[in-house]
């Protein structure tokens, strides 16, 4: 039979094993949201390309004073609402293929996403 303190050892080691694991899933899942971030600066998007895997969610943020509307070219995904500065816009990259995309308030601010096969 197992002592009482033995047991809480054991406790508190799966404890820690489950917190460290939920830990780096956070952060594996924060790291692939940067990787798939367009940052809206200086009236452009950058990057202007970007290459994700069926599923992946892509997110768009101003980093202008002015306002911006994320718009699909081949209406692929729903509009941005106006984005302020720091505000920010996802969308879910759904069948493989390229999508256009465009700046309805400045439409000499395009950019594409490159939707892979996961």
């Amino acid at each position: 039979m197992l002592k009482l303190t033995t047991i809480k050892r054991i406790a508190w080691t799966l404890s820690v094993l489950i917190l460290l694991c939920f830990v780096q899933v956070t952060l594996a899942e924060e790291k692939n949201e940067e990787k798939n971030q367009i940052e809206i600066k200086g009236f452009h998007f950058t990057p202007q390309t970007l290459t994700v895997k069926s599923g992946a969610k892509v997110t768009w943020i101003n980093r202008d004073d002015d306002a911006h509307v994320v718009t699909s070219s081949d209406k692929k995904f729903e509009k941005s609402p106006p984005l302020d500065t720091d505000q920010k816009f996802t969308i879910t990259a759904g069948a493989p293929g390229t999508y256009n995309y465009f700046c309805s308030v400045h439409p000499k601010m395009t950019g594409k996403i490159i939707v892979e096969k996961p």
